[in-house]
């Protein structure tokens, strides 16, 4: 039985961004524990941070919290 994590998906983390990206929702799903208990407390960063998150993910340059690319 292998420890490595399960990789995350491009689709999800962006569906989370779409749907809660203020709350962070997107940042807690990829192990970005840190970032996104600050994203929750500034909603996103007003917004700002949120969007470039999704345009991020979109283009394939948000990793995980091991550096993993999302598939």
């Amino acid at each position: 039985m292998s420890d490595a994590p399960e990789p995350k998906k491009k689709m999800v983390a962006l569906a989370l961004a779409t749907m809660a990206g203020p709350l962070g929702a997107h940042r807690f799903y990829t192990g970005h524990t840190v970032p996104g208990i600050i994203q929750l407390l500034t909603l996103g960063g007003c917004g700002i941070w949120c969007a470039i998150d999704m345009i991020m993910i979109a283009l394939g340059k948000f990793k995980d919290a091991n550096g993993n690319d999302l598939v």
